[in-house]
């Protein structure tokens, strides 16, 4: 039987070839674009996590909402990879090999590096997730970036990709738990500095309770798995699973809208 502390040797081995990997293209899109990957990567405990759960499907046609530098389709098409060279953990669930990948970004510059990065191996186009059109994903991901945009927004966003999933799907949605103490403000107080770094100066958070996330899913009718995605961080952060059954779905009510 294998020692459990040669697995996690072998674990952490696995985990330094992946990020090495992942972050290797960005060399060609500049020095910022470079460490701003590998510090995302390697600190960011969302990314493991998706591969150790299996929450990202084979046949998962993926629309990536505020992808920034393109750093989860670099992820994913590295860890395929490996898998297929035959790197992979045993205890982890296969790799995803999704059919498509489109990510949506609003900064410029950002959208810039992920393309001179990833060339043609994942579709990225600047746009506003307020407005773009969310095609027909089967698998939506949104890492940490509701909140920067208003309630109403907010609530308009998640019934828009209710509809693009329907009638089943799944939504990966990550979001800072407003009820989390000194966790919480941690969480946002780094969350100014890193938008203040990627050029959107100190905007205003929209920050609800995860108590409040959830309700919003459930009235859309997703079913919602809170799973907690601060591993390693003193962050306040739940990846919330919410899935699309195919049963029929409430118009969201605005009146119920934090101010």
């Amino acid at each position: 039987m294998r020692r459990p502390e040669r697995t996690d040797r072998m674990s952490a081995a696995f985990t330094r070839a992946l990020l090495d990997a992942a972050v290797a293209p960005y060399r060609s899109a500049g020095r910022f674009a470079w460490y701003f990957a590998r510090g995302k990567l390697n600190g960011d405990p969302a990314f493991l996590g998706l591969l150790e759960r299996g929450l990202i499907p084979d046949d998962a046609r993926i629309l990536d909402l505020g992808c920034g530098q393109g750093l989860l389709a670099s992820w994913l098409l590295e860890a395929r990879a490996l898998f297929d060279a035959g790197h992979w953990p045993a205890h982890w669930p296969p790799a995803p090999k999704p059919l498509a990948y489109r990510g949506v970004e609003l900064m410029a510059r950002d959208v810039r590096r992920a393309r001179r990065a990833l060339g043609e191996r994942a579709e990225l186009f600047r746009g506003d997730i307020r407005t773009t059109d969310f095609g027909k994903p089967n698998t939506v991901v949104i890492l940490d970036v509701l909140h920067y945009i208003d309630y109403p927004a907010q609530e308009n966003v998640l019934a828009r990709v209710r509809d693009a999933l329907a009638p089943r799907g799944v939504l990966l949605l990550r979001v800072g738990d407003a009820d989390g103490g000194l966790r919480f403000r941690i969480s946002n107080w780094v969350d100014h500095l890193v938008a203040f770094t990627r050029g959107h100066r100190l905007p205003k958070f929209y920050c609800r309770s995860l108590q409040d996330w959830q309700s919003s899913l459930c009235r859309l009718g997703f079913t919602v798995a809170p799973v907690p995605m601060s591993r390693g961080t003193p962050f306040a952060n739940v990846l919330l699973v919410a899935r699309l059954m195919g049963a029929s779905v409430e118009r969201p009510n605005m009146s119920r809208i934090p101010n």
